[in-house]
């Protein structure tokens, strides 16, 4: 009987990013469609997520807030785990799907050894896309397809997209 420990389980270690602050980076081989981890943390609603970003003094793109489709946000900073640590990229190898509430985060293709770990964010901003919102979303993943920002088309275009 092999005597292993949780972290021996965990797919991943998290150390500093070349793309922002802490990345989370492969520890072993992930296969395509593994499960690497649930984001956690604690499910407040927006009212409280926009609140909390207030009251840090920062933007809601500076947070570990994760939007559930119920309309609640999983606030990965209180009560969270490492998967929050995970970058943002525009041409990701991961990807974070939600199931009845959860959030996982599977693997798009095989990751090796070393790898860091990234999703898209897709993040939805409402108000006017102006450079200045641009610069404040800024995406460094440096992927030769990077769209240079973290968040997702205006809805206007992703509706011209999907006509084509």
């Amino acid at each position: 009987m092999t005597n292993t420990t949780k972290t021996d389980s965990v797919p991943y270690v998290v150390r500093r990013s070349n793309i922002h602050g802490n990345g989370v980076f492969a520890r072993r081989k992930i296969r395509e469609g593994e499960v690497i981890d649930e984001y956690k943390g604690e499910r407040i609603d927006w009212d409280e997520a926009n609140r909390r970003a207030e009251q840090a003094d920062g933007p809601l793109n500076h947070t570990f807030f994760f939007s559930l489709a119920d309309g609640r946000v999983i606030d990965g900073g209180s009560q969270g785990n490492d998967a929050r640590f995970i970058n943002h990229a525009c041409e990701p190898n991961c990807e974070a799907q939600e199931d009845d509430g959860r959030v996982f985060i599977h693997a798009l293709r095989d990751i090796e050894r070393g790898e860091e770990l990234n999703y898209n964010y897709a993040l939805v901003y409402e108000e006017r896309h102006t450079a200045a919102v641009k610069r404040q979303f800024a995406c460094n993943c440096g992927s030769p397809g990077c769209t240079g920002t973290m968040l997702a088309p205006k809805r206007k275009a992703r509706k011209a997209a999907a006509k084509k």
